[in-house]
């Protein structure tokens, strides 16, 4: 119980800073044509040689030599490093940090999902930090003002073009840990549908339900206020019109950028009003089987969901009435129950897994103690889940 208080007391601490402290939002570009938009509002700056943050498979199919075209339209210099991978990990970061400084770079463009961008975030801010990643992470530890960070997300899902979270791996402990502060949100972002036509059936499924969990969590936390419901609702709401339809054919532009702005609104309500549970499993399925964050989000969800109906029955009823799989005249269990079932078939309308086989029985109990002391001491959980329930929630994703 003590333990329990000194939470609740460490999240009412949490709400208070998250109102008090500014949190900045990104010069924002949005629309067909808006990455080129950037790239020469990048060019009236005049910072000089910028490092472009990405994957290998965006290489491959042309997205990058798409923007580095802008860039060199507008006549903005540039290196690559394009060595990030999911989940990325403190090497990685270092090793762009090495090419950055290497380059004599004065800025990052990340181009790509949530991984290039948290990566990109965790070395603009070890440009100006001298401090080893793992000193860096955790709430408001990047005390100098990272470089200037410009981003073109690819997916929607991580909302991580506005948020001020970038989450990397530590390969010897296998545990993703968070760098969290105002500092880390990019300068500018832009969300062109056109970069996410493209995206295979199975990553618009992952991402999708990565921009819900965003919503529902940051909906059902204990610190969400009248703006977080309102940013969580509209989510839900392009969430639930738009994501099937993109699973099934993501070659409309509307339908694409629909669902940029539903993870981008998701965003900017759990940067202020937090998350929960899902995510905290889900890091640490991440870090210990590489499973897709977004996919591991979605295994754990239903679950989570289940979990807190004694403690958030009303707001979770709130969400089905949402998204139309609730009805005014039910009662709240009823109502529940249905959003519940809503999350489940939307999973099984994407042909996404229910259940992680990979999951060592004698790996649970770390992955939920894990899981509890990330959650108790960043997330204002409408319910604390003993490790006992944990556990008993881990074998269920397990199946």
């Amino acid at each position: 119980m003590l333990v329990k208080a000194a939470h609740k007391s460490y999240m009412k601490a949490l709400k208070v800073a998250a109102r008090v402290i500014p949190i900045p939002r990104p010069t924002l570009f949005t629309g067909a044509e808006s990455a080129e938009q950037l790239c020469e509002a990048i060019s009236l700056m005049n910072l000089g040689k910028l490092l472009i943050v990405t994957d290998e498979a965006l290489v491959e199919v042309g997205i990058v030599d798409q923007i580095e075209t802008y860039l060199h339209r507008h006549g903005v210099d540039f290196a690559r490093f394009d060595k990030v991978t999911p989940d990325p990990t403190y090497p990685q970061a270092e090793e762009g940090l090495v090419v950055y400084k290497r380059e004599n770079c004065k800025g990052i463009l990340a181009v790509g999902g949530g991984s290039p961008i948290d990566c990109a975030k965790v070395i603009a801010a070890r440009v100006t930090n001298n401090k080893a990643i793992k000193k860096l992470a955790g709430l408001l530890k990047v005390w100098r003002t990272p470089a200037p960070l410009f981003v073109i997300p690819t997916t929607a899902g991580t909302g991580s073009e506005v948020t001020v979270a970038a989450v990397i791996s530590d390969p010897a402990s296998h545990q993703k840990t968070p760098l969290m502060d105002p500092k880390l949100v990019p300068l500018m972002a832009a969300l062109d549908p056109n970069l996410m036509t493209g995206l295979p059936p199975h990553i618009t499924a992952a991402t999708g339900m990565d921009a819900l969990t965003h919503a529902v969590e940051a909906y059902l936390s204990l610190n969400a206020t009248t703006e977080t419901d309102a940013y969580a609702t509209a989510a839900l709401k392009l969430i639930h019109a738009n994501l099937i339809a993109a699973y099934k054919d993501g070659h409309s532009l509307k339908v694409r950028f629909n669902m940029a702005m539903a993870s981008y609104y998701a965003g900017l309500a759990f940067t202020k009003a937090s998350l929960g549970y899902t995510h905290a499993i889900a890091h640490h399925l991440g870090a210990k089987y590489g499973t897709p964050h977004g996919a591991a989000n979605a295994l754990a969800l239903p679950h989570v969901l289940e979990a807190s109906v004694p403690s958030a029955k009303v707001r979770i009823a709130n969400m089905a009435k949402m998204v139309d799989v609730g009805d005014e005249s039910w009662d709240d269990q009823t109502n529940a129950s249905a959003f519940v079932n809503y999350v489940v078939s939307l999973q099984e309308s994407m042909n996404m897994p229910r259940t992680l086989p990979e999951i060592q029985p004698e790996d649970i109990t770390q992955i939920a103690k894990n899981a509890i002391r990330e959650a108790n001491w960043n997330y204002p959980v409408p319910h604390y889940l003993s490790l006992g329930e944990c556990k008993q929630l881990i074998a269920k994703i397990k199946g």
